[in-house]
């Protein structure tokens, strides 16, 4: 759609809003490849001067309204795409006729620049209460980040981090029309090296055989003992990691963070060490391996918070996505050293191994 030119008093210059499907393919096809701000920009707003007359403006409204919805802001700029200032869309339809662009607009403003990363701007947009953000490269406007080019960029960013935490690189396309071959080559490396991180636990094994040979009841809680190590890590890990995205908490918070968390470790494992004396008990194990697991659950437990609590902000503080550490990844860490954890608490419980 193009629109004619205004008079004199009227805005001198409109970029009517392109058509949807056009918007649609041109974001689909670059935003998972640059996961820029530019690759969500939309080049629909209108754009005023300083000079034009609200009677002007209100009075072609009609004109420069596309579709259904109202514009929030109108964005001011002269005749080299310098971004002067934003008109909010109240302001205009409430203020009086005889006042000009330069009296009512807002010189002070948020923006982002079309270079941005996603991840950035998805932290910034956790602070800011906006449904539209102007996009300028050096003053000049280059586009705007309307309300669904917002919501579509925190989905994205969600999504991303979704399939990082599980282990897997992200869809370019939805699920439904990825081939096997497609999910095959996103899957298979991440799983390549969750196996060499895992084999490292065989060595852990071979390691402290004399002791499983010795006492053959220990290796009955082994799945146990590291399933919820992992599973504690886990938990704690998604919660940081969507807290961190959130700017919830950073580094600076890291003593704060390891109280809370420790301290609720703590309550936490005492009740799963209870129920894994519980267990033992029932297998009739004995008591020195039945004291043996009820420990080693309880430190894994904690042991298990230090290290999901530390990790991501460490990373976070490398500019490494902290969603690349992954649940699959904290629990092969805590698999390996629970193993350790758990030998060495047999060794100092268990006279036959000492």
């Amino acid at each position: 759609m193009k629109l004619t030119s205004l008079q004199k008093t009227a805005p001198n210059v409109v970029c009517p809003a392109n058509s949807p499907t056009e918007n649609f393919n041109e974001q689909h096809h670059n935003k998972f490849d640059e996961v820029k701000v530019s690759a969500y920009m939309s080049q629909s707003y209108i754009a005023v001067s300083m000079n034009d007359s609200v009677a002007a403006i209100k009075n072609n409204l009609a004109n420069i309204i596309t579709g259904d919805q109202i514009p929030t802001y109108l964005y001011v700029i002269d005749k080299n795409k310098y971004l002067n200032g934003l008109l909010l869309m109240k302001t205009l339809l409430t203020s009086s006729d005889e006042l000009f662009v330069s009296d009512i607009m807002q010189c002070d403003f948020f923006s982002v620049s079309p270079d941005q990363s996603r991840e950035e701007v998805f932290a910034l947009l956790n602070h800011c209460d906006v449904d539209s953000i102007p996009v300028v490269e050096f003053s000049k406007l280059k586009g705007v980040l309307r309300a669904q080019d917002i919501a579509e960029l925190i989905e994205d960013e969600n999504t991303q981090d979704a399939h990082l935490q599980g282990a897997t690189l992200p869809l370019e396309v939805p699920y439904m029309s990825t081939s096997p071959i497609t999910l095959w080559r996103k899957r298979v490396v991440w799983l390549l090296m969750l196996f060499v991180a895992e084999a490292y636990t065989g060595t852990v094994l071979k390691a402290f055989s004399d002791q499983l040979e010795s006492a053959i009841s220990l290796a009955f809680f082994i799945p146990l003992l590291i399933g919820t190590g992992g599973n504690s890590g886990t938990q704690i890990t998604s919660t940081l990691v969507r807290a961190m995205a959130l700017g919830e908490v950073s580094l600076r918070n890291l003593g704060a963070v390891l109280k809370k968390e420790i301290s609720t470790s703590f309550l936490v494992a005492l009740t799963i060490g209870c129920v894994g004396i519980f267990r033992a008990w029932i297998l009739n194990v004995g008591y020195q391996v039945t004291l043996v697991v009820g420990l080693t659950m309880m430190a894994i437990t904690v042991w298990s918070a230090i290290v999901s609590s530390i990790i991501p902000m460490v990373l976070k503080r490398l500019n490494i996505d902290p969603a690349i550490v992954s649940a699959p990844f904290i629990a092969t860490f805590i698999d390996g050293t629970g193993l350790i954890i758990y030998f060495e608490i047999a060794k100092i419980i268990m006279t036959d191994l000492a």
